[in-house]
């Protein structure tokens, strides 16, 4: 039924009736089904052949509809990326990447900033995977131990990144300004994993000291006092005795 709709346009449900050669009820249950996944859209429009009466109701697709057809984005976006990889190099690749998630960033850093107010990196996430979601990234966000990790379960430009490596780490760049911390890609799709993951660091654990390997001068003097000191000093020499 939808391909009908891709080849001839907007139809009635009688004309998609007849076409296929079933009963008229028959197609409506299916446009109704069709129209509630938002891939088929009606339009109510006046047909001169009709006279009076109720206007045409016509079905048609939606870009959703189309979406589901097959389509060559992807071989359009690599011979464009290679031609540019060709006449600029890897860093005019990095400038197209960079362009091409500015307005993403630019959204996202709205929904963020909404929905948080100077909060850790690891809850900025949250609002992050929400902002990428509504982009189409399928994206979660969860707490760990060391942080947090923000899931990308769809890439929608993973066969482009398989060859460009360049897309991944402008959007990791982007990621790690979202959340204001330095991020850690740790898998992704277009290189075979199941999930694109980022590791977001937590915040350090307060009280935490590093002992140091060369002391400042204050408390290297405080270690000659205690060596010299004789309440401190071991004694390590026997007394002789006379033969």
């Amino acid at each position: 039924m939808t391909a009908l709709l891709l080849e001839n346009g907007p139809l009635t449900a009688a004309g998609l009736a007849a076409a296929l050669g079933v009963s008229p009820a028959a197609v409506r249950r299916h446009l109704d089904a069709l129209v509630a996944a938002g891939r088929v859209e009606e339009r109510t429009t006046a047909d001169p052949n009709r006279g009076r009466g109720r206007p045409a109701r016509h079905f048609r697709l939606t870009d959703a509809g189309r979406a589901t057809f097959p389509h060559a984005y992807d071989d359009l976006a690599l011979t464009a990326l290679r031609y540019v990889a060709t006449a600029g190099g890897p860093d005019a690749v990095r400038a197209v990447a960079e362009q091409q998630l500015a307005g993403l960033e630019e959204r996202a850093s709205t929904a963020v900033a909404r929905a948080t107010a100077g909060e850790a990196p690891a809850d900025r996430a949250q609002a992050l995977a929400a902002a990428l979601t509504a982009e189409g990234y399928a994206a979660t966000a969860s707490a760990i131990r060391s942080g947090g990790q923000l899931c990308q379960h769809h890439c929608p430009v993973a066969h482009v990144a398989a060859e460009f490596p360049q897309l991944c780490e402008a959007e990791t760049a982007v990621i790690g300004r979202l959340v204001g911390t330095h991020v850690q890609r740790l898998a992704t799709i277009a290189h075979g994993d199941g999930i694109c993951t980022t590791h977001i660091p937590g915040a350090p654990v307060a009280g935490n000291r590093t002992t140091l390997a060369h002391p400042v001068p204050r408390e290297r003097q405080a270690h000659r006092s205690l060596a010299t000191s004789p309440s401190t000093t071991p004694q390590t020499q026997r007394e002789r005795t006379h033969a």
